[in-house]
């Protein structure tokens, strides 16, 4: 009954759409949610601004239609009646077209399955790639701290050294997806992102691949920002 209804509810949203080119139709369900607020919000003048909000009473399913002249990231924010969360807000690459979001309550962001967005699918898709590095250095912190913990310097110097080898690698796995994915804006967003610190001619070598369509987005355009202001202040 309520997969149907919200089948229904994404057919009209889509029927109602049909005529207006470059509008997000969001939908999707929280399970465990009945009663607080959804916010829809994205970066404005480097703040994070609230464009839209519904309010849950009773059904844990939920809709916005919301003009989105590019792809980029916007976020999906929860504030419930009573009770606070700290895992409350989702990260998501929007783009003019069906998408819809999956998750519980309990775990918001974590338990997020966003569909109909290719820039996310990528996005997670070097998530996967990017966690085995984050990871392994987690570990090597932990093991660091250990060592120097006991007395024993020398393994602690070695396995710095080690953590920095690993940092420098996920730079490399982040630049070389980039390029591989060098007509989604996902190429840029990463760059300025994840990587806004790496050598200024890896940016460069990034830019200079990205297609003619990306370099005019809007993280293609901040990325060309992010270059201009290193070449002009002569940040290597």
């Amino acid at each position: 009954m309520f997969k149907t209804l919200r089948y229904l509810m994404l057919l009209f949203l889509i029927i109602s759409c049909s005529n207006n080119d470059g509008k997000m139709i969001l939908t999707g369900h929280i399970k465990g949610l009945k009663k607080g607020t959804l916010f829809l919000q994205k970066i404005k003048d480097s703040s994070l601004v609230s464009i839209d909000s519904i309010t849950i009473n009773g059904s844990s399913d939920f809709s916005f239609i919301e003009p989105v002249l590019e792809p980029e990231i916007y976020y999906l924010y929860v504030r419930l009646e009573n009770g606070i969360l700290n895992d409350d807000r989702i990260a998501f690459f929007a783009e003019p077209k069906p998408i819809t979001i999956y998750t519980t309550l309990d775990n918001f962001a974590t338990d997020a399955k966003v569909s109909g967005s290719i820039n996310q699918n990528k996005l997670e898709e070097y998530n996967k790639i990017i966690t085995r590095y984050s990871d392994r250095n987690l570990e090597l912190i932990k093991e660091s701290f250990n060592s120097r913990k006991k007395g024993n310097d020398s393994l602690a110097d070695r396995l710095d050294k080690s953590q920095k080898s690993i940092l420098a690698k996920k730079y490399l796995a982040t630049v070389s997806f980039a390029l591989l994915n060098n007509d989604y804006e996902v190429a840029p967003y990463l760059m300025v992102s994840r990587v806004n610190d790496v050598k200024t001619s890896y940016l460069d070598s990034v830019y200079n691949q990205l297609t003619p369509n990306i370099k005019d987005s809007k993280y293609g355009n901040d990325l060309e920002s992010l270059i201009q202001f290193r070449n002009k202040n002569k940040i290597n």
